[in-house]
């Protein structure tokens, strides 16, 4: 009966016969309540075992004997990663008590096992690698096929079409308004601007984002306009400056456009008005001059049909299927209930798909929510009830990940087992498997609890909206489960601690989280409930974000729109987790010990907390401090984007220098260049090979096209209208709906633009020719901004992947730190507080949001060439599965430091004098660790063979913790309360559990990062040594 034996796990439950202790999560990791008896799950609770409620019967500190069977259990696991013949434990009574430096244990690493890595990796990579790769030329054409039946069905089928609809409709008015004889005669040669207008600022989006974006289109070109006249001015003002007029518009242009090109790259939320004001410059400035003086006419032959076009945008969004603004936010909860109902299908084994499906779901919940509160939106729901609904929906997804759905609790129990056990007196006794008395408890109640999630979580079309009964039923649930808890832990007959019954704990642990969860299912519903009966009326919420937060968000449309999500969101996220980890640091207070030697004065904590934190200390200080943020600032991306944005633009701009060019530009339009050029150029993200290609054809391909229409029809209006609508139609989608939006937008652009300006052909020269010369224009302007990011400071994915594997595990670090100081070695009267778990769990949910950042860049690798040779993602895809499962081990440990309260050693100053070192080495080996490997990754130095090892320190640590609590039995009886192996008994198992997770995992860290970065090994001098150590580095290709 291989079910009812004990099972001793390091990592979680194997999946099957193939998985290591490694590659198991920290799934029996408890959530925050251990009662889930809160209908409202906030952050108001206290923890049991800290409080003075009657509950605290429930987490009484473990008796000595609890304590002693769960270190040796303990000690188990950290045996299956290290053994006692690698290491020597006896210390011959010698300790070191310093503060600051740790006694370190170095010992030989466990040799790479590549076969291992790569069936490793098959779980870790990405579903994206599963398809064929991008570069291909053998699934070029498969792919491409199969995306076309992709893209018909699904605008055939959902709202897709609509939006496509839209945005079609919008343009195709304007384009033709532009056909028509007399709206082209009042407007002029100029009225394509009208077109591009409606592309733009395209009305594919909901109202409140079409409002933001036609008044910053607006203001934008206002203010290009006004800058161009300023330019032309200065240029015209003397006679020696009319002499060299093109210089000076070239300069004062530049200063222009670098002062946009910082606020394009700072300022997210203003990138419609930046991008259409530089458009507008290059109009002013650039076409049609040849020194003269700025007339007002120019201004109202763009400005015009600007406006124009913006109204026909708007009308088409506020008539035409008209979107509130909610939409998204239904359509993402939506998702999210269909992915948490998939996640409740149990018991099924480990899935690392649906975890990270979970995590995104995690993540684009607070997407949807800003975007509502962000912009103007007309819905039934108050932005206050939207972010309750949001919070409690997190709060299922947190639960949810945080429960084992591999258990054996829902099988049949049934058949009795008697097992025979020698007490310490050596007499038998013949006592009922306590797992299977675990499981025969709570298998009933705590199935019916989770069929009322999974019943009632959507509901379906058969399944009543009405959530009164469901309540009520899952009321009924939680108190027969309840019960049953309840009689199992008062029992007389239960075992003497659970520590030592892994099967049994497991069995608690999956319950109790079951328990969680429903608390959290019962909070939802409430606030869906809430929401159901205030919903009466129709409210017009308007932006309510902080407008110092809102300049650095947008809405979804313009994040698609401006190309480069991935890259983008992945800076924007990493930058939130430093700086949570900032304000973290900020509030940490150091207090020195009163025997500390190196304080000379300990009672004068400014200056030492001065001295720490780097605190100003006269205003001298604070003004220097801040000229070097300043300066620190400046020399960041932003400024780097600003000097590839003046390089390019200026070279662009040339020609208007020279008056022996205006016979050509002119005509050719050769403005458009230089608009393009600050188009395509993305503060971000410059291009790949396949980016650079595909954009050349989408501009190539939008000139023969118009080339073709009046090539055909001969300027007919009626043949450039079929023409358009059937090059317009997949363009636009490709510009408003895919994953490439650039090269679509430069292909809607092209056509719209050449295909109207051919019609005004004065110069007798062949429309062929001009489509030819145009078409040359932008494919100029295109290709340009590509090969400019390509030289300098390139944005190349497996270069930042490597930066942002180096910068988790750093913040891990720190994480780790911050659970060891707040949560587990904590001062007298120093509890954890509900403002610190609510800042731990903030952090943890950028850090979740952080490692899917990081699977987008491993899946943008995919997309570059490198020279030296193909680009291995295997290792980073293990290193960042390796990262995740130790950030969830982290989780762990800090749910069950909650509840698990090791006073007896903390508040026993005999006791943590005794284990002072030892903690110190266990907590200094993991925290060099990880810093040596962060830094390796950084600066792509090698990391050495022998580092600190933590699973030494670790074992020495329990080892020694068993002796203390062996000497400790006689003291006691003090210590004890009436209930005494109950909850607090069982955190302590899943506590222990999880360090020795992280033990383990920390492992894997350094391994796979000698995969990436190399092995450095012992450097000697040049004579025979007879030794296992080669006098050569280990470089990651011959490991």
């Amino acid at each position: 009966m291989e079910r009812g034996r004990q099972r001793t796990r390091i990592t979680g439950p194997p999946q099957n016969a193939t998985q290591t202790a490694a590659e198991s999560s920290a799934d029996d990791s408890p959530s925050l309540s251990p009662t889930g008896l809160d209908v409202r799950f906030t952050l108001d609770h206290q923890p049991r075992g800290r409080s003075t409620s009657p509950a605290q019967a429930y987490l009484a500190r473990p008796s000595v004997d609890s304590r002693r069977s769960s270190s040796v259990m303990s000690i188990m696991q950290i045996d299956q990663i290290i053994s006692d013949d690698r290491m020597n434990m006896e210390t011959y009574g010698v300790s070191e008590i310093r503060d600051g430096f740790f006694d370190a244990l170095f010992l030989k690493p466990d040799p790479v096992n590549p076969d291992e890595v790569a069936e490793r990796s098959k779980a870790a990579l990405p579903k994206e690698f599963e398809k064929g790769h991008p570069l291909s030329a053998k699934h070029f054409l498969p792919r491409q096929l199969h995306e076309l039946k992709s893209v018909t069905r699904k605008v055939a089928t959902t709202r897709a079409g609509i939006k496509l609809l839209k945005s079609f409709l919008a343009f195709f008015i304007a384009y033709i308004l532009c056909l028509i004889q007399p709206v082209h005669d009042w407007l002029g040669y100029n009225d394509y601007i009208m077109v591009v207008s409606t592309i733009i600022n395209h009305p594919g989006r909901n109202f409140g984002s079409q409002v933001d974006g036609t008044v910053g289109t607006i203001i934008g070109t206002a203010a290009g306009l006004a800058w161009g006249y300023v330019g032309i001015l200065i240029s015209t003002s003397t006679s020696d400056a009319l002499k060299a007029s093109g210089w000076i518009i070239v300069v004062v242009s530049a200063v222009f456009f670098a002062g946009i090109a910082f606020i394009r790259s700072f300022f997210i939320r203003l990138y419609q008005t930046v991008l259409c004001a530089g458009i507008a410059l290059a109009f002013t400035t650039l076409a049609q001059t040849n020194g003269n003086a700025f007339t007002w006419h120019k201004s109202l032959q763009y400005g015009i049909p600007w406006l124009l076009g913006q109204a026909i945008a708007l009308a088409v969004n506020c008539l035409v299927f008209p979107d509130a603004g909610n939409r998204l936010l239904a359509a993402t909860f939506h998702k999210s209930f269909n992915t948490m109902q998939e996640s409740l299908v149990i018991p099924r084994p480990r899935d690392t798909g649906l975890r990270r499906r979970l995590a995104k779901t995690f993540m684009d919940m607070s997407l949807a929510y800003r975007d509502m509160r962000i912009d103007i939106t007309i819905t039934r729901f108050r932005p206050n009830d939207v972010r309750e609904l949001r919070n409690s929906v997190q709060g299922v997804v947190r639960a949810l990940l945080s429960m084992n759905t591999d258990t054996e609790l829902f099988e049949d129990w049934s058949d009795t087992l008697e097992i025979t056990v020698a007490d310490d007196a050596g007499s038998e006794s013949e006592v009922e498997d306590s797992g299977r008395k675990v499981a025969r408890a709570l298998s009933g109640p705590t199935r019916e609890v989770i069929d009322c999630w999974r019943k009632h979580f959507g509901p379906s079309a058969d399944v009543s909206s009405d959530l009164v009964p469901v309540q009520l039923r899952m009321q009924n649930s939680l108190a027969a489960f309840d019960t049953a808890e309840d009689h199992l832990l008062r029992s007389n007959d239960r075992p003497e601690t659970y520590a030592d019954h892994g099967q049994a704990v497991e069995f608690l642990v999956f319950a109790r989280h079951v328990r969680e969860t429903a608390g959290t299912v019962v909070n939802l519903m409430a606030i869906v409930q809430d929401m159901h009966t205030s919903s009466k009326r129709i409210r017009v919420n308007l932006p309510v974000y902080p407008f110092g937060k809102a300049l650095y968000r947008t809405n979804a449309q313009v994040r698609h729109d401006r190309g480069g999500v991935t890259a983008g969101m992945y800076r924007a996220t990493f930058a939130e987790i430093a700086k949570l980890i900032e304000t973290t640091r900020s509030t940490e207070k150091h207090h020195p010990r009163e025997n500390y030697e190196a304080v000379t004065e300990p009672e004068d904590c400014t200056v030492v907390e001065s001295i720490i934190h780097g605190s100003p200390a006269s205003h001298k200080d604070r003004l220097g401090y801040k000229l070097w943020k300043l300066m620190r600032r400046g020399q960041g991306f932003e400024t780097k984007y600003a000097i590839k944005v003046v390089i390019l633009l200026s070279a662009l701009s040339l020609p208007c220098c020279f008056e022996s060019t205006y016979s050509w530009r002119t005509p050719y339009d050769a403005w458009w260049a230089v608009a393009m050029g600050w188009i395509m150029i993305h503060p971000r993200i410059g291009g790949n090979i396949q980016d650079f290609f595909t954009r050349a054809f989408a501009a190539i391909l939008g000139a023969a096209w118009s080339g073709a229409a009046h090539a055909t029809g001969g300027g007919n209006p009626y043949v450039l209208a079929v023409f358009a609508a059937i090059y317009m139609t997949p363009m636009i989608y490709r510009f408003t709906q895919s994953t490439h939006p650039r090269s679509g937008l430069v292909g809607c652009l092209s056509f719209a633009v050449i295909s109207l300006t051919l019609r005004d052909d004065s110069s007798g020269t062949s429309v062929t020719l001009q489509g030819v010369y145009k078409g040359l224009v932008f494919l100029i302007g295109t290709i340009a901004p590509i090969i400019v990011n390509w030289i300098l400071w390139p944005f190349i994915a497996r270069h930042e992947l490597r930066i942002a594997l180096s910068s988790m595990i750093l913040y891990m670090s720190i994480m780790y730190r911050n659970v060891v100081a707040n949560y587990v070695y904590f001062d007298e009267g120093k509890d954890p507080t509900p403002e610190t778990i609510r800042r731990s769990e903030m952090l943890e949910s950028r850090m979740r949001e952080g490692f899917v950042r990081i699977r987008q860049l491993l899946v943008m690798s995919r997309h570059e060439i490198r020279l030296r040779g193909p680009f291995d993602p295997i290792p980073y895809s293990c290193l960042a599965a390796s990262c995740e499962r130790f950030f969830e081990y982290l989780i762990s440990v800090r749910q069950s430091a909650l509840f698990y309260n090791p006073n007896y050693i903390r508040d026993n100053p005999v006791a943590a004098e005794k284990l002072h070192s030892y903690r110190r080495d266990a907590v200094a080996a993991i925290l060099g660790n990880l810093y040596i490997l962060a830094v390796a990754l950084r600066s792509e130095r090698k990391v050495p063979r022998y580092l600190p090892s933590a699973a030494a320190a670790r074992k020495k640590l329990l080892h020694r913790t068993a002796e203390v609590a062996r000497e400790m039995e006689e003291d006691t009886e003090g210590y004890e309360l009436e209930r005494q192996k109950t909850w607090s008994d069982i955190y302590r198992y899943s506590y222990n559990a999880s360090l020795t997770g992280c033990v383990a995992q920390l492992e894997e860290l350094e391994r796979f990062t000698k995969l990436i970065v190399g092995e450095k090994k012992f450097e000697r001098p040049a004579k025979r040594i007879e030794d296992d150590d080669e006098d050569t580095d280990v470089s990651p290709e011959r490991l």
